[in-house]
């Protein structure tokens, strides 16, 4: 290799980290500002807050756990709202997937509108739709399924898709020679591929649907978090302690067992 081959490489690497340089000192800038947009750096805030929490926190402790009872059976609406919208969203999030993804979409015009479409469901928090199924359908465990489900399906559908992008085409084009049809092409080159991914990102998604429903009980959706936000209404913080300590055993016991159930599908 001449000297100026050498010195040309040089010169390109010293470029290019010269610009990685400058892409990590803007995006620090860009979370400097948006830190400083947000009070992060009044110092006068956080001095005035840390007494309040103090006070607080003396007020939670001990927990008081004399409604435990109460308790058991919005912990099981939680669990159960948490698997039905899991369900309702796959159910959903399939057919859509197959349409947004490039490789099985019916025409490339369909794919983009079906793209839109999960942009827009994602797009639109769980509480927003937990407030307007409530109105819709009344209080209770309905609306939270709903709320769950309408929005995991923009998320769940846009994972789907990008699996189902990525996946190896050779087997697609050696089904579509043999003149398979349209879903004969889906079922037998698609998702073999493709299976063992969709079933790690719907347990991941129920293990957030476990948390996410816990929130969406202070709407009306009910579930446990109908209970915390009674406890927080009658300034009963040490019962909200307990209420928030049962949730965390709870989140650590659906997370555990997701973890356990994507380590027998591997």
């Amino acid at each position: 290799m001449s000297a100026t081959t050498q010195h040309g490489i040089l010169a390109a690497e010293r470029a290019d980290g010269r610009r990685q340089a400058l892409l990590v000192a803007g995006v620090l800038a860009i979370c400097v500002v948006a830190l400083a947009i947000t009070g992060f750096f009044d110092a006068q805030r956080f001095a005035e807050g840390i007494p309040a929490l103090a006070q607080l926190g003396s007020e939670m402790i001990p927990p008081d756990f004399s409604r435990w009872q109460h308790w058991l059976r919005p912990l099981l609406d939680t669990l159960a709202m948490s698997i039905a919208g899991t369900i309702l969203a796959v159910i959903l999030s399939l057919p859509l997937a197959l349409l947004a993804a490039p490789n099985t979409t019916v025409h490339p015009a369909l794919g983009h509108i079906t793209r839109l479409l999960l942009s827009f469901l994602r797009s639109v928090p769980e509480l927003i739709l937990g407030i307007i199924f409530v109105a819709a359908v009344g209080f209770g465990a309905l609306p939270g399924v709903l709320a769950l489900a309408l929005h995991s399906v923009g998320m769940v559908g846009k994972f789907y898709a990008e699996a189902i992008e990525h996946v190896d085409p050779r087997p697609l084009e050696a089904a579509r020679a043999a003149g398979a049809t349209r879903v004969q092409v889906i079922t037998k080159a698609v998702l073999p591929q493709v299976l063992p991914q969709l079933a790690d990102i719907t347990i991941y998604r129920w293990e957030y649907h476990f948390r996410a429903s816990t929130v969406l009980g202070i709407v009306g959706a009910g579930g446990i978090g109908f209970e915390l936000i009674a406890a927080l209404r009658l300034i009963a913080y040490d019962q909200v302690a307990a209420i928030l300590l049962t949730i965390l055993a709870c989140v650590v016991l659906v997370d555990s067992l997701g973890a356990a159930l994507r380590r027998r599908l591997k």
